[in-house]
């Protein structure tokens, strides 16, 4: 097997336990945040810190014995927008509010049955594609060399700051998700939190250290969802004129394993809009994800894990940047308008 197979059935298998793990747990940023924002119930949020600890842990340890060379990820660009990059988030954040979940929640929910989450699927996808390559390809280029910076550091530097911001930060999620809550499924929600924070170090060393190849090199990437989940709909049109690649079979095991979850808890049903009104909420916030996730370089997992992981800066502006855009739309739009259960 070569290295390129090894890496695409990795994707794979790291796919099939994410979309297993997310199908059992309900693991999701939004529904974390709105649950914290409406009560003292739940610990999906909980889930999600536990998530990045073992994330950062993880890959900060792969990098440290020299497995995995973080430099060449798409995390430490060289220049990245000032405006862009807190801009897509907050697109992000909304249209994650409006959609009722990021597109990794909306592959799970589709592999159990859940035909709004295909709609949003195909809006994240096609807007994600619009954005980078398409028609709005040129204002992007255009505004991103107008305003893009080259900072001396991209990330939290190496020795103590390094280690201050690794463990100081570990410490500090790992307190905020043993909190205890009023109720909630405390040891679902922070066992499905640590096991994708594993699968986020997983991917790292599928494409840094397996598929490290001098003569045939491969994107050191992990998990994230928007650009894949284009590449995804790319492929199913022009296969035979187009590459596998990792972020594809990511996402065709995460339907799988989301799937084979809900068929064997018995959770297969069928689910449609409820009125016009809601399918066009959900499909603009397909597309604002689509657009915000290519303008800030990823989404709620690419950027607040996988990228945080990384230690990042850019990946810290536009994971904050998500935040503050599920916040208002959480705040301006939700309570007015409840969406269907995530």
């Amino acid at each position: 097997m070569s290295h390129i197979d090894l890496v695409l059935w990795t994707g794979l298998a790291i796919g099939l336990i994410f979309g297993a793990c997310g199908q059992a747990t309900g693991f999701c940023l939004n529904r974390g945040l709105k649950e914290y924002w409406s009560g003292p119930d739940g610990y999906k949020l909980h889930a999600f810190a536990l998530a990045l600890a073992v994330a950062l842990c993880g890959t900060q340890a792969l990098a440290s014995a020299g497995w995995v060379d973080l430099q060449k990820s798409l995390y430490m660009m060289p220049v990245y927008s000032w405006l862009l990059m807190p801009a897509g988030g907050l697109l992000f954040g909304y249209g994650m509010g409006l959609a009722n979940g990021c597109g990794a929640r909306a592959l799970v929910l589709l592999g159990q049955g859940n035909l709004r989450s295909l709609v949003v699927l195909l809006c994240l996808g096609i807007a994600a594609y619009m954005t980078l390559t398409g028609l709005f390809g040129p204002l992007r280029v255009a505004l991103a060399g107008q305003t893009s910076v080259s900072p001396p550091v991209l990330s939290v530097p190496a020795g103590w700051p390094r280690n201050i911001a690794l463990w100081g930060g570990t410490v500090a999620l790992v307190l905020f998700a043993l909190r205890k809550r009023a109720s909630g499924r405390r040891a679902v929600d922070l066992s499905g939190g640590a096991v994708i924070g594993l699968l986020v170090v997983a991917g790292w060393f599928a494409t840094g250290a397996l598929g490290n190849d001098d003569f045939e090199p491969l994107p050191v990437v992990s998990l994230t969802f928007v650009a894949p989940i284009g590449d995804a709909i790319q492929y199913a049109m022009i296969a035979t004129g187009m590459s596998l690649r990792f972020g594809i079979t990511v996402v065709a095991g995460v339907v799988a394993g989301a799937f084979l979850s809900a068929l064997l808890r018995r959770r297969c049903r069928l689910e449609g809009f409820e009125s016009p009104q809601q399918m066009l909420r959900y499909m603009a916030g397909g597309a604002l994800m689509g657009i915000g996730g290519a303008l800030a370089f990823g989404c709620s997992i690419g950027q607040g894990l996988t990228g945080l992981s990384t230690l990042s800066y850019s990946s810290m502006i536009s994971a904050l940047a998500i935040v503050i855009g599920a916040h208002l739309s959480w705040k301006h739009v939700s309570r007015q308008n409840p969406a269907d259960p995530a």
